[in-house]
């Protein structure tokens, strides 16, 4: 198959369905609906929602059927993202090559836009049970399953250790807390969200948990490589801010080879978890062997 296809043809989907869920830019108020597109559609790869579309394939499922949950998932992470780049956190200028949306419209309407993502992200996937004819306990379970993601034992979490690991040294086994928590979990949920609305067994849940959580680690990993290694150009956000702020990497404490060879044992690990389901998951294990090798 051809990989490059498949993403747009992914993403074009996706696309329509977060523009038809986001409230239009001139609802009133119009400030905070307009930072809400602003930062939506500010570009990026839409990875998770695509993991979610392609996980339900990977167990033959339908597409259509989860789309309500992938737009959940990225409404999560762009709202992390708003978040993630104010002042009090990481404060960054820049996201995927445009000023950061508290940049744009002031750090109260970034905040407001952010909490507006996170509870509109539940919403849609509440309304899904009438959109997509979803039944009420494949919901229930997929609801749960990214609120525990998005919380304080999941992405929340992750945050909280990483600005405390700031300007500390820090264990291998809390650095990949940070990873796993802060990156990882959403990915993983993502994977898990495409299997459980597509009533996926035991052992396929299995399968596409050990590849999201590999895959997960591993594009953190990558992450944390373009920050020494990469180019503005390409990742859209300033280079070399991890070290600026004396975060806990996987470059910073094991080195860059290291760092890199960690990225690639994971990701072998993912690619045969997700060809152990069969060929309809093979867009699951082109994509892991694409994010190893990308530069933005």
């Amino acid at each position: 198959m051809n990989l490059a296809e498949y993403l747009q043809a992914r993403k074009q989907v996706i696309e329509a369905a977060l523009d038809a869920a986001l409230p239009p830019a001139d609802a009133y108020p119009p400030k905070v609906h307009e930072a809400m597109r602003y930062s939506v559609f500010a570009g990026g790869k839409r990875l998770r929602p695509i993991l979610v579309l392609a996980a339900a394939e990977a167990v033959g499922g339908s597409t259509a059927r989860v789309l309500p949950a992938a737009c959940a998932v990225e409404f999560i992470h762009t709202y992390s993202l708003i978040h993630d780049d104010l002042p009090a956190m990481d404060d960054d200028d820049f996201r995927r090559g445009r000023p950061t949306c508290h940049k744009v419209y002031g750090e109260a309407i970034a905040i407001l836009a952010g909490d507006a993502l996170l509870t509109l992200a539940f919403g849609v996937l509440a309304r899904a049970a009438a959109s997509a004819r979803m039944e009420a306990p494949f919901l229930l379970a997929a609801i749960a399953e990214l609120a525990e993601a998005a919380g304080s034992r999941g992405l929340i979490g992750g945050q909280v250790v990483d600005i405390e690991s700031e300007g500390r040294r820090v264990t291998p086994e809390t650095l990949e807390y940070i990873h796993r928590h802060k990156t990882g979990c959403l990915i993983k949920a993502s994977v898990r969200l495409g299997g459980l609305l597509s009533g996926a067994g035991p052992w396929e849940m299995e399968k596409l948990s050990h590849y999201g959580e590999n895959l997960g680690l591993a594009f953190q990993i990558i992450d944390d490589l373009l920050d020494v290694e990469g180019e503005f150009e390409l990742t859209g956000k300033k280079i070399g801010a991890d070290a600026a702020r004396h975060k806990a990497t996987y470059p910073a404490i094991l080195g860059i080879e290291e760092a890199r060879l960690r990225a690639r044992e994971l990701t072998v690990a993912a690619v045969a978890a997700a060809r152990d389901l069969g060929s309809q998951a093979e867009p699951l294990a082109l994509l892991a062997e694409h994010l190893l090798e990308r530069r933005g």
